[in-house]
């Protein structure tokens, strides 16, 4: 059996969006750093998926609003040894008498060809940090050696893909990849089943170094990691396509991914997680997701001063969270949460330290970091009124931001 060797291989973790329509959410964090599923961030999938395919050297790019992130790499994520040469390590954009800004995943590895110049491993992973799934990348290094591959794409059956329709059609014979074209209408991708780059890509890194070199500093600009992969294809080189959500790796194939372009897709993921059978089971023992656990007391509900007793209905508490005579339902509540006397908080979202005052009701709202409800307030009945004071959606999701004034 061919074993990948995991030593010849760099990766790259992107985590360089500006995330424009997560805002007022990512108005002071990346997408990577957004809260998922009460525990976790968006970003430790990604890592996650590194630790158990065995690969321990892992550069993470960042760019807009870094610090968040920064700070939960350094508390979630300083577990590998660097006398053995393991590491995750942040990288920001370079300054060379003048600030550089990233245009796109090409122009991000353009402005840091040294991390590829400067390294003897054969090949390089580049995966998004953005995104929410599970995967075995050993087994895609795997087949990228078996099929003696100069670039290798994960695909995606359109249909599978949740969060929006895909930029780029990919036409196969067998594994080998043909044809990257931009994807017809949503309806004619549903009945040709067709695949789609899933964000996972393998390349030769002597390749990818010319493949820079070619479209330099203005080629690179707005340029995908899919036209890198077009480019080689016109060029000859030998390029497949390794179809996720299979039955080879270690990890249970759920067939989940999501790519967040939106707050709609944000809620909606964090609501598949609620479901009987959540598309994504979190509770999986053979693929963990790691992430930082803060240092908080047990969840718990209590009775209020009224003596009403806390309620918790098919919801995550995480550590740290109070619910204090009020009622939770179908809502994910993060680490330190208070929910105090008659509140009730319906399909919603809470972030870290969130406080819902005493009698406020919430509707499908998401609640920042910190934001503190104001007695008997209600979010999420009227949506004319909640759009005069916070973000609504195309969808009806009231999104309360950090900085939201509530007069």
């Amino acid at each position: 059996m061919l074993i990948p060797d995991i030593q010849e291989t760099r990766t790259f973790i992107l985590a360089i969006g500006r995330g424009d329509g997560l805002a007022p959410l990512t108005d002071s964090r990346t997408v990577a750093a957004l809260p998922f599923g009460g525990n976790y961030r968006i970003v430790d999938f990604a890592l996650t998926n590194c630790l158990h395919s065995g690969l321990r050297r892992i550069f993470v790019m960042t760019q807009f609003n870094p610090l968040s992130l920064h700070n939960h790499l350094r508390d979630a994520w300083s577990i590998f040894s660097t006398e053995l040469g393991e590491y995750v390590m942040p990288i920001t954009p370079p300054i060379r008498g003048e600030a550089t800004g990233y245009n796109g995943p090409a122009h991000a590895l353009f402005h840091n060809l040294y991390l590829l110049q400067r390294t003897n491993e054969k090949q390089v992973l580049i995966v998004s940090g953005e995104q929410i799934y599970r995967m075995d990348y050993a087994t895609a290094l795997l087949f990228h050696a078996k099929q003696d591959a100069d670039v290798t794409m994960a695909t995606i059956d359109h249909r599978l893909a949740s969060g929006g329709q895909l930029a780029e059609q990919l036409l196969l014979d067998g594994d080998r990849i043909t044809d990257i074209t931009a994807a017809p209408t949503a309806p004619a991708v549903a009945a040709e089943a067709a695949q789609g780059p899933l964000g996972v890509y393998i390349f030769s890194r002597q390749l990818l170094i010319e493949l820079l070199h070619q479209r330099g500093d203005a080629g690179t600009q707005g340029a995908t990691l899919a036209d890198l992969a077009r480019d080689a294809l016109e060029q000859g080189s030998r390029v497949c396509g390794y179809r996720f959500g299979g039955t080879t790796g270690r990890v249970t194939p759920d067939q989940y991914w999501r790519d967040l372009h939106s707050i709609d897709d944000y809620y909606e993921a964090n609501m598949d997680l609620l479901r009987l059978e959540p598309l994504l089971d979190l509770y999986q023992t053979d693929w963990p997701i790691r992430s930082y656990q803060p240092q908080c007391p047990p969840a718990r509900t209590v009775p209020g001063r009224s003596a009403t007793e806390g309620i918790c209905v098919n919801s995550i508490i995480t550590a740290g969270s109070i619910i204090a005579g009020g009622g939770v339902s179908q809502s994910v509540l993060s680490n330190s949460v208070y929910i105090d006397d008659g509140a009730t908080v319906e399909a919603s979202i809470l972030m870290p330290t969130a406080r819902v005052g005493e009698g406020a009701r919430l509707h499908r709202v998401i609640c920042d970091r910190g934001v503190e409800i104001p007695p008997r307030a209600r979010i999420g009945f009227d949506l004319e009124l909640d759009a005069r004071r916070f973000t609504v959606t195309p969808k009806g999701i009231v999104v309360v931001s950090a900085d939201a004034r509530f007069d």
